[in-house]
């Protein structure tokens, strides 16, 4: 049994696993805040709606480069979580990916949405990290 550097480093798992987790987290992260700032950028759909009709509201969304970006880190997201499960076992990729991505929404949505996230929400991050360590551990 050969052992690698990574597993001496993350001896439950492998730095390819956390690689890949963080892929899928930092893509889904992206894709958040891509589709929230476009959907900010575009206004009120129902006012859209009701100046323009439903076929405006639609235009107004899919016109949108910022948003059609978001779709597309969203999709990349996803194929990144299909091939991480064909490697790591879903009991760790599936929680850790989720809780990364709660994690960074946190920062994101702070840091680049310029969102008020109170410390209800920042206990709640440290938690999850907690869990994910237990997880990994």
């Amino acid at each position: 049994m050969t052992m690698t550097l990574s597993s001496h480093l993350l001896p439950s798992a492998s730095l390819e696993t956390w690689s890949l987790i963080t892929a899928v987290a930092a893509t889904a992260v992206a894709g958040d805040v891509l589709t929230a700032g476009a959907m900010r950028r575009i206004g009120d759909l129902d006012d859209i709606r009701a100046h323009s009709g439903l076929l405006g509201a639609i235009k107004a969304v899919v016109t949108s480069p910022m948003f059609l970006l978001g779709v597309a880190t969203m999709a990349l997201s996803f194929f990144t979580l299909l091939f991480t499960l064909s490697i790591v076992d879903v009991s760790l990729a599936t929680p850790a990916s989720a809780a990364m991505t709660f994690i960074g929404n946190a920062f994101a949505a702070k840091f680049f949405l310029h969102e008020n996230v109170d410390r209800r929400r920042w206990f709640a991050a440290i938690f999850v990290c907690l869990g994910v360590f237990l997880l990994a551990h």
